[in-house]
């Protein structure tokens, strides 16, 4: 055989081996992947088209099948948002559209669904296809409201459920805010609130806090089947700054109204505000002779102009009878309240009156009384305050304003009668550092 020839046998031989040794090796790797889904193989070129295909049939017993049952009920719970209407709670509840019409045609729920408020629960029990079993709404104080389907109409029934009033004592340290202190102490902060804004006359949270400041506070939180639902009023706190004790007692007199006191029975409430917006700048001071921004000439500014948006809150700064409210000259509207001891105070360039503001009617310190605006001779949005007495306008930067009225014999008898159980425990919680106590 020539040497040409017998070499490209040869090259085709070892071709051939290269090939067949890639095969094996291949398969070889494939056979931990594939060999658990078929438990044989076919090996390289083999002919399968001469092998006839066999259909193979076995019975394989099934487990009986479990029936969907129609009589199944599911539970949900929703709380009622902001925008909410009734019809859009309900729909989350995945309760029946058509059923949802039909609730709300009911006497009960439909007084509800005008009253509804953002944070209330709704728990519903309906069938699968969305039919109402019940639905039970919560209604703050009072016991919650089940509606249960009878027939193809509704009844309505009040829960049993108990209602109870429980007082709870807690304490904490400041180490970088009021508000964080708080928040570690487990203190809602509805009480927080009350808390900062009874001791604002003593002191200046945003000034005066130091770190390792404490505090103590005695509550009272609303409880239904043993689940608070509601937090109640400060009873009595004390607060230790820089070393020194304040405390407040909660005080209800004879006629209903309640106020906050020292232990010794002196009212903390000053018989004035200094100012009657919550948040402003002084823009004008009370001066003798000013040139008028509008008139061009100099005039006595009779007042102070604390500068704010329109639309502002402005508060009553004490109690009072609303003398006028209405148009006047360059005051643009204007309300006067009268308080007594011969004072009135001047609410000028108002953008309007709160509701039920007229003449006669009185007003208690604090209370939102007209909104800033710029009616009358104003250039800008803001309040123009007055202070006057026997008629006179007064400074209301540097005069000394009246106090309330100390507590009379009768009502001092009251008083500790009252107190004295907030005072002993102030001292508890203090002497103890207690965290928490229920």
């Amino acid at each position: 055989m020539p040497l040409t020839k017998l070499r490209i046998l040869t090259d085709r031989l070892t071709g051939a081996e290269r090939r067949f040794s890639l095969r094996t090796l291949v398969a070889l790797s494939s056979l931990p992947l594939f060999g658990v889904v078929a438990a044989f193989g076919l090996a390289p070129d083999t002919n399968t088209h001469d092998i006839t295909p066999e259909t193979v049939v076995e019975a394989i017993a099934l487990p009986a099948l479990v029936s969907a049952s129609n009589t199944g009920t599911f539970e949900r719970e929703g709380v009622i948002q902001s925008g909410d209407t009734l019809a859009n709670a309900l729909s989350r509840l995945k309760i029946d559209d058509l059923e949802i019409q039909r609730l709300l045609g009911t006497g009960a729920v439909r007084q509800l669904a005008s009253s509804i408020r953002v944070g209330r629960r709704i728990q519903a029990t309906t069938t699968q296809d969305g039919q109402l079993v019940t639905l039970q709404f919560e209604r703050g104080d009072a016991p919650a409201l089940t509606v249960r389907r009878q027939g193809d109409s509704y009844v309505t029934e009040e829960g049993s459920a108990l209602m109870e009033t429980r007082v709870v004592m807690r304490s904490g340290r400041i180490l970088s805010s009021l508000y964080g202190a708080t928040d570690s102490a487990g203190i809602p902060d509805k009480i927080a609130n009350q808390m900062a804004e009874t001791f604002s006359t003593s002191l200046d949270f945003r000034e005066d806090l130091r770190r390792g400041d404490t505090f103590s506070v005695i509550y009272t939180v609303d409880y239904r089947s043993g689940e608070p639902v509601a937090t109640g009023k400060l009873l009595a706190a004390e607060f230790i700054n820089a070393g020194k004790a304040y405390r407040v007692v909660l005080f209800r007199d004879a006629s209903g109204r309640e106020d906050y006191y020292t232990p010794e029975g002196e009212s903390l409430k000053k018989g004035f505000l200094r100012s009657p917006l919550e948040f402003s700048r002084i823009t004008s001071n009370f001066s003798k002779s000013r040139k008028h921004p509008l008139l061009g000439y100099a005039r006595a500014h009779t007042g102070v102009d604390f500068g704010a948006p329109t639309g502002t809150r402005v508060k009553a700064t004490g109690d009072a009878t609303v003398a006028f409210s209405g148009r006047k000259g360059g005051y643009g509207n204007l309300l006067i309240l009268r308080h007594p001891n011969g004072y009135e105070t001047y609410y000028a360039h108002l953008s309007a009156f709160a509701t039920g503001i007229r003449p006669g009617r009185p007003v208690s310190q604090g209370q939102v009384v007209a909104y800033v605006g710029t009616t009358g001779a104003s250039t800008g949005p803001h309040l123009h305050y007055e202070v006057r007495i026997a008629g006179r306008p007064q400074n209301p930067m540097t005069i000394k304003l009246p106090g309330s009225a100390p507590l009379n014999m009768a009502q001092r008898a009251r008083f500790q009668q009252q107190t004295a159980n907030w005072s002993d425990k102030l001292a508890l919680l203090r002497g103890t550092n207690l965290a928490a106590l229920d």
